[in-house]
């Protein structure tokens, strides 16, 4: 089970905050933000804790985009000194990833101060980090308590709320993948924290309106949502149960617009806008009889290695060793072992379509992504078209779990 992980989310953040720290005796702080935050909450803090008698040090990372790779963590570790100091991180995904890492590797606790509705790892065990241009999931640890100011959350720019919103409703095709998963690559798979994540999900749907108009209902709905999220990941011990294709597809288009120089776009806003594409999979399965599915696995062949792995080449020119180690349960498949999968796919197509039936149908979700204000096609996000497809392809090789573009890619689909 998860440990009873405190969660404030209200108009007194800074106030539950001051208490917290005085109960747990904690008196030493390495404050993290960048420029916005800071200025929208992080210099409140800073005053507050300065007047309660604390010591407490920040960290501004500068600059108008931080991204999460080695420089930022360096950054903070230049500035943050050497006496044991709990570290604060005041900001959303990536002042939280990055403070995460660094105060795990310091061997010192961290508490999470959101600024933004916008993802779900503040409760996360692990850091979304950019390691020599691989994105890497990184062992770091969970926030020891968290404290969310609901007016600060409110006042959050409308595209970060609904990358909030898109992170969530990336859960309809993660925890549909994650079934696949277990199904059929035997992956571990717990249904009690499906079924949490379920209700977390359904929670956010049912005050899609009220998060649209940036009701305080609707936002703290939102906050509960991606809270109960993170703590479905932190109890499982890893993201499995939040992350499926929608979220390869987003990590992918994220390496591709750093090698190209190009503008970072928020995770959830391309998590919303990728979970668009694989629902199409999803129905493009559901839609298979059980008669024209085994059709296709007759049809089907095991992968060529060596045009697989020219495919990761051109698709992950910087990276592509990396990615070819971590395919090669995939990559190695010989005629035996891919005849067994193509097998158990047509022992269990019946679930597999409960499976597929779950997800709703794309324009469902884009309507409901539309609500809030996210983008529904690429050019909304800068991408293009092709690129989208692109990520839709390749994005599969990331990691070593079975997602409906496996499924896909073995059906000829």
């Amino acid at each position: 089970m998860a440990p009873n992980l405190p969660a404030y989310v209200g108009a007194d953040a800074i106030g539950e905050l001051i208490r917290y720290l005085r109960a747990q005796h904690l008196d030493h702080f390495t404050l993290v933000a960048d420029g916005n935050t800071y200025r929208v909450l992080g210099e409140a803090i800073q005053r507050s804790l300065d007047g309660e008698g604390f010591d407490a040090r920040a960290v501004v990372l500068p600059g108008k985009e931080i991204i999460p790779d080695e420089h930022s963590v360096m950054q903070i570790l230049v500035q943050a000194g050497r006496e044991s100091r709990t570290y604060l991180a005041v900001g959303s995904g990536t002042v939280n990833d990055l403070t995460r890492f660094v105060s795990h590797r310091a061997r010192s606790d961290f508490i999470s101060i959101p600024t933004a509705p916008s993802v779900d790892a503040y409760t996360s065990p692990t850091s979304s980090l950019i390691l020599a241009g691989l994105k890497q999931t990184v062992l770091a640890q969970p926030p020891i308590a968290i404290f969310a100011d609901l007016p600060t959350l409110c006042a959050a720019p409308r595209s970060m709320i609904a990358s909030g919103f898109g992170d969530m409703l990336g859960k309809f095709t993660s925890l549909a993948d994650w079934r696949l998963g277990h199904l059929l690559w035997d992956e571990p798979y717990s249904e009690a924290v499906a079924q949490r994540l379920r209700a977390a999900l359904e929670g956010c749907i049912h005050h899609v309106e009220a998060i649209g108009r940036g009701d305080s209902e609707g936002i703290r709905a939102l906050m509960d949502g991606l809270l109960e999220s993170g703590r479905g990941m932190l109890e499982f011990g890893n993201g499995r149960p939040a992350a499926g294709s929608e979220h390869y597809v987003s990590h992918y288009l994220d390496m591709k617009l750093i090698w190209e120089n190009r503008p970072a776009v928020l995770h959830g806003a391309k998590v919303g806008l990728a979970t668009l594409g694989v629902a199409k999979r999803y129905e493009q399965i559901a839609q298979l009889t059980r008669q024209q599915a085994a059709d296709r696995l007759r049809a089907s062949v095991p992968p060529d290695r060596t045009q697989e792995v020219e495919r990761i080449r051109t698709a992950y020119p910087p990276i592509a060793d990396q990615i070819v180690a971590e395919q090669a349960p995939f990559l190695n498949l010989a005629g035996h072992a891919y005849n067994q999968l193509k097998e158990k796919i047509t022992e269990q197509w019946d679930k597999i379509q409960d499976i597929a039936a779950a997800v709703p149908p794309s324009d469902d979700l884009a309507s409901l992504f539309r609500t809030v204000g996210g983008a529904t096609e690429p050019a909304g996000l800068g991408l293009g078209e092709a690129e989208l497809a692109l990520a839709l392809e390749v994005s599969h090789y990331l990691r070593n779990h079975f997602t409906v573009l496996k499924l896909n890619r073995i059906l000829g689909l």
